[in-house]
């Protein structure tokens, strides 16, 4: 990824190239993943366990530049539990949540951060519209619909090296989204829609409750820097969002 200017320095994710070379690529603390792992497995269901490990995580760093590799650097497998940034964070819990232990964790982040877990720089999801879409391709998530949503036409084109992408996403107006707050679950990881022409979300996170039910986005904040939870109107008032996508991630083998 071109550094400094990566879709992730956008949306807070730096997860960037040379400028990282010299950070570790893999955890010191291993065990705090494959503690949460063990926890969370009592804790019921792939929801209970998104929401359990998302909840552990609160308070850690938020840190840019959290990858390594670039169009004339070697891709490294990085794996990190001290501070993440906003999609680092969603692919860790993510992971963790769906991992019986530390060995499967890494191979389903791997799974969930390049397509076909190939680790290659061209092979990371650069752009989130390709981390939902080959994560539903994967079945790790499913794309979630809702009344009202509106198909929007994108193109992408921050990342010279990776040329111009055209896609289309089936996107949900923040009204709409909020409105429908019993048809979410905990652990529904939220893209929010950039209004810049050249990239497709500026930020991502995970849907929480409060302790009186009211909805909340738990996510690797840059500006707080630390990982938070905040009300989500606040957070899509204060951002101006017109738009939001959703996926809801999946046991294995399960039948969407």
């Amino acid at each position: 990824m071109r550094v400094p200017f990566s879709r992730r320095h956008v949306l807070g994710l730096l997860a960037g190239a040379a400028a990282c070379a010299a950070a570790p690529s893999s955890i010191a603390g291993d065990s705090r993943i494959a503690r949460l792992i063990a926890e969370a497995r009592g804790h019921g269901g792939l929801p209970q366990r998104l929401d359990f490990i998302s909840q552990a995580l609160i308070g850690t760093h938020y840190r840019g530049y959290t990858l390594i590799g670039g169009p004339r650097q070697p891709e490294r497998f990085v794996v990190r539990d001290a501070a993440f940034d906003c999609v680092t964070y969603c692919e860790t819990v993510l992971a963790a949540a769906l991992a019986h232990d530390f060995g499967e964790f890494e191979q389903t982040l791997r799974a969930i951060r390049y397509h076909n877990g190939v680790v290659s720089w061209r092979e990371r999801n650069h752009y989130f519209f390709e981390w939902g879409r080959h994560n539903v391709e994967n079945k790790t998530c499913r794309a979630v619909a809702m009344d009202g949503a509106v198909e929007l036409q994108k193109s992408v084109y921050w990342h010279r090296e990776l040329g111009r992408r055209r896609f289309q996403m089936a996107a949900i107006p923040s009204a709409t989204f909020l409105a429908n707050k019993g048809a979410l679950e905990r652990g529904d990881i939220v893209g929010f829609v950039t209004r810049r022409p050249n990239l497709d979300y500026f930020h991502v996170g995970f849907v929480a409750f409060g302790k009186n039910g009211e909805l909340l986005l738990r996510h690797a904040s840059q500006s707080r820097r630390r990982v938070v939870d905040d009300r989500m109107d606040t957070f899509m008032a204060q951002n101006r969002v017109r738009y939001v996508t959703l996926w809801r991630p999946q046991e294995p083998h399960a039948v969407a």
